[in-house]
Order: structure tokens, then C-alpha cells, then sequence
């Protein structure tokens, strides 16, 4: 706990009530993916707040092994669904992470690397709209093509030629291109929806938010897309850049606060939780604490939605294998596992298999499979071996960073496998 000599200073310093939480029992260490690679300690959710503890007490310093063990945890949570005793340990090393970054104890590289990205790039629309469109002409251009064909840049730069294959790829059109601010159904508005377009999601997914809008107006939802809307800030906050984080939340606060709605639905698990969490991160502000409490209450995932509504029986038989993976900020962070599961089995004609180990981490958590791509391709090994033993046509996974590593790892080891979140599985069923 916090000690005159503690080595963390500032408002956002980890909770002495979470620290004093943990007992120490171990369920945490077999769900742990980073302990299952390594074996050690220090490198499990249990060690991890050892470690914490210490640096809050003032007996270790914020060093370099402190800093790498704590960006090594992948923050998927795992250890907050097996915890007996309810410690929240994904506030403790996101605020580690944020006491890492105040203090200037990453490495100037990786400074450099979240300025850029986390407080430029995905901060800013404007400059995520350049960017996507150059990222955009080099793949379609040829230029990404013959790259990937290059045997010298394979040999000059491996690292950098597979982190390429798991660059996402732009469309042609970002959703807020395409859909005005206000969305009707056909029929009679029974709902009013808010619906987030993000920051990746918009330049890299607009085929699932489409998905996702004609899954809505099917239901009889007048969805709103609010201009003045930002990313949802979940990347800065899980990297530890708190400060950030709140600025987004309080344009999305500002944003989706000016229409009635009586829900803002999400189609990707990582956005979703950081947005559930706005009265966390702004507790101690006095002109957002409740409205950030307002909002975080009306955000729920699609499948929390739908399942709430009652979905809409699809009309035609749907005679497919189809098998779930859960998303970690879903299962783990949202509490949602019944409800997709439940949805899934009510189509007709759906042969529903479960994924072994459908929790586990994928290991694309946010930037995770970037920063640590070798133990990342560990993790979504273990994945991959599961998802071949369903036999499935299609996987369902309801988050972007899912949907890319399992694609990636089904065409590195050759599966026939359809990979799709469930707005889209809902789309090909309703045959929209």
C-alpha cells in the first residue's frame, strides 16, 4: 500500500484497497496466458501485484524488469473472472502503466511510439483519416504486394514482414462516410440507439459496422451516429495514458449525452468495457463524475442488447457448424458470455459447437501482438489448436483485434475457416 516513501505520486496511483484485496490463493496463475508461457512468479497476476505493492510501499523502485513485466501482462482480465475475492486487477496495472508513463520510464522509442500512435494518430480523426488513406493506397496499390514478395526485405527485415500481415486492412469507404448522423428503420422507431463508430473500427471494420446498423434497423432501432464523436480512448487507458483517456470521454460524454437514448450499443468488446468505465475514470471530476455515470450506464454490447429486446427469428434455416470465441473485454471486463452464446443457438438450423478454452486470449490484445509478436503467435498457437478441433464453418468473435489475430492464424496454418463477428453472422441470416 501507498507509503510516505512510496515510488508512485499523482492522483492515478494504484488503489491501496484493490493491493490489500489480493490473498494470494493462486487461482489466478492457470488462467494467467503469460504464466503459462513462462512459469514464473513475477510474471502472473499474483506476482504482478507483489510487485506493485512493493513499488507502493517504497521498497522497490520503478525499474526496468518492474516496466516490462508489467507491459508483458496482456490486461485480458482472465484473472478478475477466476478471482475468488473480486480484485480488480486490470485498474492496477493500467494504472502501473500510467505511473510507468508519468515518470518517464519507458524507453525513448517507446515514448516516441505512443505519442505518436495513442495521443496523435488515434486521438486525432483528422490525422487517423491520412494516415488510413495512405495505408490504404499502399495496399491497394501493388506496393504492399510486392513487398510481401520480396525475399530481401523478408531477409532484412523479419520482424517487420510478418507485423505487416497483421496490419488491418483499410477500406475503400470509413463508415462515417457512408451513414448520415441519424439512421431510420423501415418501420416504426420502437428503440433510440446510440451507436459508436471509433477510431480503427471506422477506417478498418466499416463492413462490420454496416453489418451491425442493418442488424439494428431490423430490430426497429433509430440509430444515431453523433458527428462530434471520438475514439473511445480504450487503447490510451489500457497503455496507461489516463490523461488522454478522460479528454476522449468527455467529447463522447458531450456527444451522445445531447440525444435521448435508451441505449449506445457496441459492436466491439474493448471499446464497450472502457466505455462502461467512464464513471471510473472520471470519479473525481466535478462537471462529468455523473454524467460520465450516465452514459457508461446505457452502454451495452449488440448481444447484450438483442438478447434484452428479444431477436427476431430469422426466417430460413441457417444449416451451419458455428462456434464462439469469447473476447476477453467481453467475457472478462463485460461479464457478457451467456448472452452471444444463447443468440447464437436460436438461429434455426445452427449446429452449435463449443470452442475449448473459448476464454483464453486470442493475443492480440490492443497493440499487444505488435509489441510482443513472438509471445503473442505463443498464445494464439494454443487458440488456433483449439479452433481446428471444432471442425466449425464459421467463428464468431465480437471484437476487432480477435477477428484479425484468428484470421491471421488461420491463414498461417491453412484453416478453411470463416472468421466474422456476430452482427455479420446475423446479417448472412437475416440476408440483409
Amino acid at each position: 500500500m501507498k507509503t510516505e516513501n512510496s515510488n508512485f505520486s499523482g492522483i492515478d496511483i494504484p488503489s491501496d484497497d484493490v493491493l490489500t484485496n489480493c490473498m494470494h490463493c493462486g487461482l489466478c496463475l492457470p488462467v494467467c496466458p503469460t504464466y503459462a508461457i513462462t512459469g514464473r512468479e513475477k510474471s502472473s497476476p499474483r506476482g504482478r501485484i507483489r510487485l506493485i505493492k512493493s513499488v507502493a510501499e517504497g521498497t522497490l523502485d520503478i525499474t526496468q524488469g518492474f516496466v516490462d513485466e508489467m507491459n508483458f501482462c496482456l490486461d485480458c482480465q482472465a484473472c478478475e473472472t477466476a478471482c475468488p475475492a473480486g480484485v480488480k486487477y486490470g485498474s492496477l496495472v493500467e494504472s502501473a502503466r500510467n505511473q510507468i508513463r508519468v515518470q518517464r520510464k519507458d524507453s525513448e522509442f517507446t515514448l516516441m511510439m505512443k505519442w505518436i500512435f495513442l495521443r496523435n494518430i488515434l486521438s486525432k480523426k483528422y490525422l487517423l483519416n491520412i494516415v488510413s488513406k495512405l495505408l490504404g493506397i499502399y495496399q491497394s496499390s501493388g506496393l504492399e504486394a510486392a513487398f510481401k514478395n520480396s525475399l530481401v526485405v523478408k531477409k532484412l527485415t523479419p520482424k517487420l514482414f510478418k507485423l505487416q500481415l497483421l496490419s488491418p486492412r483499410i477500406d475503400g469507404r470509413f463508415f462515417d462516410e457512408i451513414y448520415p448522423e441519424i439512421v431510420l428503420p423501415r418501420n416504426t422507431p420502437k428503440y433510440t440507439v446510440g451507436f459508436l463508430s471509433g477510431c480503427i473500427m471506422n477506417v478498418a471494420f466499416a463492413h462490420v459496422h454496416e453489418d451491425t446498423i442493418k442488424v439494428l434497423l431490423h430490430h426497429d432501432c433509430r440509430v444515431i451516429i453523433p458527428k462530434k464523436q471520438v475514439c473511445c480512448g480504450s487503447l490510451q487507458a489500457h497503455n496507461g495514458d489516463f490523461d488522454v483517456a478522460r479528454e476522449l470521454a468527455k467529447k463522447n460524454i458531450d456527444a451522445f449525452l445531447k440525444h435521448d437514448l435508451d441505449a449506445i450499443v457496441m459492436d466491439s468488446a474493448g471499446c464497450g468495457a472502457l466505455m462502461k468505465e467512464y464513471g471510473h475514470y472520471l470519479h473525481g471530476d466535478p462537471e462529468y463524475s455523473e454524467k460520465a455515470k450516465q452514459l457508461s450506464g446505457k452502454v451495452k454490447d449488440l448481444t447484450e442488447f438483442l438478447y434484452e429486446i428479444g431477436l427476431k427469428v430469422p426466417a430460413k434455416q441457417f444449416s451451419h457448424r458455428v462456434s464462439y470465441h469469447d473476447a476477453c473485454h467481453l467475457i472478462h471486463a463485460q461479464k457478457i458470455s451467456k448472452e452471444p452464446r444463447d443468440l447464437i443457438k436460436s438461429i434455426p438450423g445452427i449446429d452449435f459447437v463449443e470452442l475449448n478454452e473459448a476464454s483464453w486470449c486470442c493475443g492480440s490484445a490492443g497493440i499487444y501482438n505488435v509489441t510482443h509478436y513472438e509471445d503473442s503467435m505463443k498464445i494464439l498457437d494454443r487458440k488456433m489448436n483449439n479452433v481446428k478441433e471444432t471442425q466449425a464453418e464459421y467463428l464468431v468473435a465480437n471484437n476487432p483485434g480477435c477477428l484479425t489475430q484468428i484470421e491471421y492464424g488461420c491463414s498461417q496454418q491453412q484453416v478453411n475457416m470463416k472468421i466474422v463477428h456476430f452482427s455479420t453472422l446475423l446479417r448472412t441470416v437475416y440476408e440483409l
